[in-house]
């Protein structure tokens, strides 16, 4: 899939919104990316699965992991289109870590599959966890990369299926809130 098709299909199904949105960061924000729009459409999710598992069919990829909760779809679609397992991380007071009996052998070949990144600092709990369980990171694919390129993962590479440059402020500079722009609150903390 190409950059525009993956941003058209995000677009058709609500996924890419346009608005006034409080982000969990608390700096507003012209633009959200509500993944579960798009997540909610099997066939989409697969399509994009898809596209991630093309990028890497050479990688010799063992497991697929994904942290809660839209990781959880990204890594099982991806791992069904890879012919590998998929597993997830999650948190436990706080802490990145593998629950539920899930564990990597020494050396095991891991592909960290994530959503939506904007500074990239789940996926490097998640890129720990693997580490400390044995395995090898071998890449970060992303759903959406919205950091601006920003998002670095150290000496692992990265993959994104789209890229976008998303402009944030401080309550204090916005600009939408000085024109009156009505606030939504988005994300794993907010309503809409």
């Amino acid at each position: 899939m190409t950059e525009k098709e993956v941003y058209d299909l995000l677009v058709e199904t609500g996924a890419i919104m346009t608005g006034h949105f409080l982000l969990t960061s608390l700096r507003h924000s012209p633009h959200y990316v509500e993944k579960f729009n798009v997540l909610q459409h099997p066939e989409m999710t697969e399509k994009l699965c898809k596209a991630i598992a093309e990028h890497f069919k050479g990688a010799q990829i063992e497991t697929v992991v994904g942290p809660v909760t839209g990781g959880i779809i990204l890594a099982h679609e991806t791992g069904k289109a890879l012919g590998t397992r998929a597993i997830f991380t999650e948190r436990v007071d706080g802490v990145m870590t593998f629950r539920r009996g899930f564990t990597l052998h020494e050396g095991e070949r891991v592909l960290i599959v994530e959503d939506v990144v904007t500074t990239g600092g789940s996926v490097r709990e998640v890129i720990d966890v693997v580490k400390k369980f044995g395995g090898v990171p071998v890449a970060v694919a992303m759903l959406v990369d919205r950091s601006g390129g920003k998002a670095t993962f150290d000496d692992v590479p990265s993959f994104a299926l789209l890229h976008m440059d998303v402009e944030t402020y401080t309550p204090e500079d916005c600009p939408l809130c000085k024109d009156g722009v009505p606030l939504t609150k988005r994300g794993s903390t907010g309503k809409k």
